[in-house]
């Protein structure tokens, strides 16, 4: 396991986090599986091909057609600028939070060293998830099963909203005039303040190239925190959700303070986490009560 984490840190260090191929990322988390259990026979290992190929795949389907995204309807932006207005106007002067938080905690030119956590909170993004993922897949199929049918409807969700209503980050608003004061684009400028100089350059050309820049509405970033952390609120004390919690909060902070996303994207991410939540449970409870139904032969 030391060795595959040295090499994962080398990875890093020049070539950047591995979030730009689905298969690549699962490739790198199925080594760590290997690593971990090496005393296991290769037939063992090979069981992670069987379940997450598939998996793999539909996630490089969903990042291509997201792309595709804003072929079809014109990108909304004033909609959710207002929105933000009249959310937080009163507390930001009539800004929305992004513009406000820029002019009070940035300043272009300087680096300071919050901008490091920033980073790497934005960049979480890509690892937490996946990698809650394998290690339920690796310590309890069952738990697996369900945690992957909340986050797989989670993206089949989001990106239908892609399709339906394309939506501009604050960014990107920015850049066309809709909004009076500058934004900048700075949630990989994190990696100058870590010395990790490859692993910006990475994400920043793969946020110019592979992302769909209209893909804003919902915040699949902050849902994905919160649907990590929802999954196992039930399981954990009370004493500790506020520490699980502070995870999609601190990714709400940074998407909003990077230009990522209005607030507005991310109630609505964690409005379809509810969704997603109510629609597979019911799913589950019908599924497992129709197995458990005495005409049903499967049950015997």
């Amino acid at each position: 396991m030391l060795v595959w984490g040295a090499v994962f840190a080398v990875g890093v260090r020049f070539v950047g986090v591995p979030t730009s191929d689905p298969l690549i990322a699962f490739g790198w988390l199925w080594l760590a599986t290997i690593a971990w259990r090496n005393d296991r026979p290769w037939r063992t290992h090979l069981l992670f091909l069987r379940d997450w190929l598939p998996i793999a795949l539909l996630l490089v389907l969903y990042n291509i057609s997201r792309s595709w995204a804003d072929d079809f309807f014109a990108p909304h932006v004033t909609p959710l600028i207002h929105a933000d207005e009249a959310l937080w106007g009163r507390l930001t002067g009539g800004q929305v939070p992004t513009t406000w938080l820029q002019h009070h905690l940035y300043h272009p030119g300087r680096t300071p060293w919050w901008l490091a956590v920033v980073t790497l909170v934005y960049v979480s993004h890509f690892l937490t998830v996946p990698t809650i993922a394998v290690i339920l897949w690796v310590r309890a199929r069952a738990p697996w099963a369900r945690f992957m049918r909340r986050w797989l409807t989670l993206c089949v969700l989001g990106l239908v909203t892609y399709f339906l209503y394309p939506a501009a980050p604050p960014w990107w608003a920015a850049e066309r005039g809709y909004l009076s004061e500058p934004v900048t684009r700075i949630s990989t400028d994190g990696w100058d303040v870590l010395g990790l100089h490859g692993a910006g350059n990475t994400m920043n050309a793969l946020q110019v190239g592979q992302s769909n820049p209209v893909a804003a509405m919902p915040s699949l970033h902050t849902a994905w925190a919160m649907m990590a952390v929802a999954f196992f609120l039930p399981v954990v004390r009370r004493r500790w959700w506020p520490l699980l919690l502070a995870y999609p909060l601190a990714m709400t902070f940074t998407l909003v303070y990077t230009g990522e996303h209005y607030v507005i994207d991310v109630l609505v991410g964690w409005v379809y986490v509810a969704v997603t939540f109510l629609l597979v449970g019911r799913a589950e409870r019908w599924w497992a009560a129709r197995l458990g139904s005495p005409g049903d032969s499967r049950a015997t």
